[in-house]
């Protein structure tokens, strides 16, 4: 991992985890159903991956950053513990995301659209502060500038792959208000920086 993605693992971990403790004495958390309702989440956001391989067995690279945005629909307004404060939504979304340097070769690129689909779950554990886990799957349409070693589909000119693979996310949300958040996610397999809106 990159000294930029270590910097925003960092960032992620005060913001879901140290920042909600200096408002220890905020029992949001305690009260079910203490928190914005909103129909929909709209949050674009822009995207960095830098894990040194293990994304895809032939054509690992080492660095990628890109754009994407997610939708999420509560379906749960209470969650799946009703004694706290938490809810539960589906969240799917469209993420593009551009690679540089094949962790074997430097003169390699690859450009992925992967579409996360995950069950967001929501805990507002403070009046500004709310974290979520995010397991589910993405599916991923990725195209390479040239054929990777041990490719075992033949060498087109400009190779491509789809495929589906496991997803899990942690993040954490600053409500400014109501209806805009700053909205940070870290995981597997990408990470997030972006806004949320609930129109």
């Amino acid at each position: 991992m990159g000294i930029r993605s270590a910097a925003f693992a960092v960032a992620v971990v005060l913001a879901t985890v140290v920042s909600p403790r200096l408002a220890r004495a905020d029992d949001t958390i305690k009260h079910p159903g203490d928190h914005p309702r909103y129909r929909v989440e709209v949050e674009p956001h822009v995207l960095f991956f830098a894990w040194d391989s293990g994304w895809n067995n032939y054509y690992d690279t080492s660095s990628g950053f890109g754009l994407g945005g997610r939708v999420s629909i509560p379906v749960v307004d209470n969650g799946f513990v009703p004694s706290i404060n938490n809810n539960v939504a589906v969240s799917f979304g469209l993420d593009f995301i551009h690679y540089e340097g094949c962790w074997y070769q430097g003169n390699c690129s690859s450009n992925y659209f992967d579409f996360p689909i995950v069950l967001q779950w929501n805990f507002f554990v403070a009046q500004r502060w709310s974290v979520f886990g995010e397991p589910g799957f993405v599916l991923y349409h990725a195209t390479y500038d040239s054929c990777p070693a041990g490719w075992p589909y033949g060498c087109p000119a400009r190779p491509t792959e789809t495929g589906i693979e496991p997803a899990f996310f942690l993040g954490g949300r600053f409500h400014m208000s109501d209806s805009v958040a700053l909205t940070a996610r870290i995981g597997f397999p990408s990470f997030s920086f972006g806004v949320s809106f609930y129109p």
